[in-house]
C-alpha cells in the first residue's frame, strides 16, 4: 500500500504523524473547532458567516465541520471493522452526498462542534487501544487499502485542512459583506 496523504495545500505530512501524534491532534479538535463555529465578530451575522457558501461548488463553514465529525464517526466504526474482519470492503456515500443527505448546512452548529469533540475523542480512544502489531491491518475503500495508521493519519490531516478551509471560507464570506455594506 502506498497511499500517502502529504497535502501541498496544507502543509501536511504523512510520515511526520505517529500513532500517539494523532490521538493527541483528535483530542484538541473539539477546542479547535468550537471557536470558529460559535464566535464571531461583533455585529456580525453568525449565521450567515457559517451557512452561506464562498462560492459556487464550495462548502460553507458549517457545512465543512459537519463533514468533520461525519469523517472521525466513519473512520471510528472502519477501523473497528478492520481490527475484527478481514479487509473488510467499506461503502459509503462520497462527501457531498453525505452533505447533502445529512443536511449539514441545516445544523445546529454548538451541536455539530459537541459532536465534533464526542467524535475525535471517541475515534481517539479507539486508536489507544490499537496494539502497534494491528496497524497494518487493513479495510477497502474505493478500491484502495487503507490501514489502521494510515487512517489515524488521514483523520488528523482532515481535521487540520479543514480547519484552513473553515477560515479561508469564513473570511470570504466577511469580505463580500464589508464590500457590499451588509
Amino acid at each position: 500500500m502506498s497511499l500517502s496523504n502529504d497535502c501541498e495545500a496544507c502543509g501536511f505530512v504523512d510520515e511526520a504523524v505517529g500513532m500517539a501524534d494523532a490521538v493527541a491532534a483528535l483530542r484538541g479538535f473539539g477546542r479547535r473547532y468550537r471557536a470558529p463555529l460559535t464566535r464571531f465578530l461583533p455585529g456580525e451575522d453568525g449565521e450567515v458567516v457559517l451557512r452561506e457558501r464562498p462560492q459556487t461548488g464550495v462548502w460553507s463553514a458549517l457545512e465543512y465541520a459537519a463533514h468533520v465529525g461525519e469523517v472521525f464517526r466513519n473512520y471510528d466504526e472502519w477501523v473497528r471493522r478492520s481490527l475484527v474482519e478481514d479487509n473488510p470492503v467499506i461503502d459509503a456515500p462520497t462527501p457531498d452526498e453525505a452533505a447533502e443527505e445529512g443536511r449539514f448546512n441545516e445544523a445546529d452548529p454548538v451541536a455539530v462542534a459537541d459532536d465534533i469533540a464526542a467524535r475525535a475523542e471517541a475515534l481517539a480512544v479507539t486508536f489507544e487501544g490499537v496494539a502497534p502489531e494491528h496497524w497494518r491491518r487493513c479495510h477497502v475503500r474505493r478500491g484502495e487499502e487503507r490501514s489502521v495508521l494510515f487512517t489515524a493519519r488521514r483523520a488528523v490531516h482532515e481535521g487540520n485542512h479543514h480547519l484552513l478551509d473553515i477560515g479561508r471560507g469564513m473570511r470570504a464570506i466577511r469580505q463580500r459583506a464589508r464590500d457590499t455594506g451588509s
